[in-house]
């Protein structure tokens, strides 16, 4: 018995490595062969993504799973401290809770910072251009906020001006002008919360992603909305895009090439003017 184990021992360890351990398969495979893409998006984020499985993001998902023949697992994940939190959460590593990382993240800044910070991940098939936007009560903010910030955001001196927390627009309101507006900027949970400050009057105006904030004012009469042309801001917009794991090449161009006919046909416009959102080409 001892010389039979050992002769099996050695006729396997003779074996090709590849014939001893079967090869993974690679992400775009082991998508079709189980005909389901599991997308990540984050919860609870009007008009991306929302309870139902509605939201532009989502919508996105399921038309890119379409184009590569399966059907959409659209996962929402709650937002983590960072960007490189949610990418390690929903792409490459999945969440300490016990939540599995997703096939592909959606709603990623196409950024080269943000890449080279994050080498398990790639990112890439940009679909849309956010851009900072001011929604506000003309009868107390009678100008669009355009030309330098002295001028622009001269009524913030007096006036009260929404954001979220812990974003780009309130990093920015909290040090331009060194300073100055910093006891004018009232912080909320969401741009949906500041939208309803806005319509109730406790607020003048709102400082936001222009998606977030048109889904949040839409309806609300009396309010303006305008683009945020400052040349104080630190970038004039930022791509959105997509996120797999590093490896993933096949995947990568699977989707880049069904996002590229979903926006060929229309089909890409179509989905941001469902929820009546501003669609930016990337």
């Amino acid at each position: 018995m001892k010389n039979e184990r050992r002769l099996w021992l050695k006729g396997l360890a003779a074996l090709p490595l590849a014939a001893a351990l079967p090869a993974r398969a690679d992400g775009l495979t082991r998508v079709r062969q189980q005909g389901r893409l599991r997308v990540a998006v984050y919860r609870d984020f009007a008009p991306y993504s929302m309870s139902g499985g509605k939201g532009v993001d989502a919508d996105i998902a399921r038309a890119l799973a379409a184009r590569l023949g399966v059907a959409a697992d659209v996962v929402a994940y709650t937002a983590d401290e960072d960007m490189n939190d949610d990418l390690r959460n929903m792409v490459w590593k999945g969440h300490y809770l016990g939540t599995q990382p997703a096939d592909v993240m959606m709603h990623v800044p196409v950024d080269r910072k943000l890449a080279e910070a994050n080498d398990k991940v790639r990112i890439f098939g940009a679909y849309h251009r956010e851009t900072l936007a001011m929604a506000r009560n003309p009868a107390r903010v009678p100008t669009a906020p355009q030309g330098s910030a002295a001028v622009a955001l001269e009524a913030f001196t007096r006036e009260k001006i929404g954001v979220e927390t812990a974003t780009m627009a309130d990093s920015f309101l909290l040090s331009v002008l060194n300073g100055r507006l910093r006891e004018q900027v009232v912080h909320f949970k969401n741009v949906g919360e500041a939208a309803t400050a806005l319509a109730a009057g406790r607020i003048a105006a709102v400082l936001a992603p222009r998606g977030e904030l048109e889904a949040a004012v839409a309806g609300q009469a009396g309010v303006v909305l305008d683009a945020c042309r400052l040349p104080e801001l630190p970038t004039d917009g930022w791509p959105l895009g997509m996120a797999v794991k590093v490896e993933e090449d096949a995947l990568a161009h699977a989707l880049g090439d069904a996002l590229a006919d979903l926006k060929r046909d229309g089909s890409l416009a179509a989905i941001f003017a469902r929820y009546g959102i501003t669609y930016m080409p990337a």
